[in-house]
């Protein structure tokens, strides 16, 4: 593996990891702004009030904002897995992307491997488990959708981070609602099902559980060791 060179941008924007919680989860954004430039000076505004640990623009350059033992200010209101303080449990990862609109695209080559690069040493550092390797909009269902569907989470499963559906496994439809709670999402409404599809089943997105989205949550919560 080539080696990764990371820029420092230093952000004022964060603060201590609340009452000694471990580092366990993996957060995944994009920008949704016009310009790496622009993001960077965002996520460096002490007015802003927002930050992550680390940014990748398109080309694959990586910067480093806020140290890892610090709490970024990036998941904002969410939950995982019983867990609402997400910022003092994660590392955040903003990609630079401008987001669900006319401009939103798929994340270059460069990106994703300076991307894999990056998890790669993170992963080596703290014992985060492949289910928490997550979207932004999996801790935010509704409120937040990103890195969204472009983003390519099977080939980042392939290179070991995260977790992608092998093999579907048919499931009860009364067992759902289990499952994504067992899985880490809060519920199984309709926002939290087109969260888990933007990642697992990102070309058909609906909202509902079908019986594909059933069957792939359930490979998933098996693969994960949760069943």
């Amino acid at each position: 593996m080539s080696y990764l060179a990371v820029r420092e941008r230093p952000s004022p924007n964060h603060g201590p990891r609340r009452g000694g919680a471990p580092v366990d989860m993996l957060i995944i954004h994009y920008t949704g702004m016009d310009s790496a430039a622009a993001a960077l000076d965002r996520l460096c505004d002490p007015a802003s009030e927002v930050s992550a640990h680390y940014m990748v623009d398109e080309d694959g350059a990586v910067w480093r904002l806020v140290p890892e033992d610090r709490r970024a200010w990036h998941a904002g209101r969410s939950f995982w897995a019983g867990e609402s303080d997400i910022n003092s449990r994660s590392i955040g990862i903003e990609l630079v992307n401008p987001g669900h609109g006319p401009d939103y695209r798929p994340y270059p080559d460069a990106q994703m491997t300076a991307l894999e690069q990056l998890c790669h040493g993170i992963l080596s550092r703290f014992p985060i488990h492949s289910h928490f390797v997550l979207g932004h909009a999996d801790v935010a269902p509704g409120r937040k959708q990103d890195p969204g569907e472009l983003f390519d989470w099977r080939r980042l499963a392939a290179a070991g981070i995260g977790l992608w559906p092998d093999n579907p496994v048919p499931a009860d439809p009364g067992a759902f609602a289990a499952d994504m709670r067992r899985f880490g999402y809060a519920d199984a409404l309709p926002d939290a099902i087109a969260a888990f599809q933007q990642h697992f089943r990102p070309t058909d997105v609906t909202g509902i559980a079908d019986a594909e989205t059933r069957a792939i949550l359930r490979a998933l919560v098996i693969q994960a060791g949760l069943a």
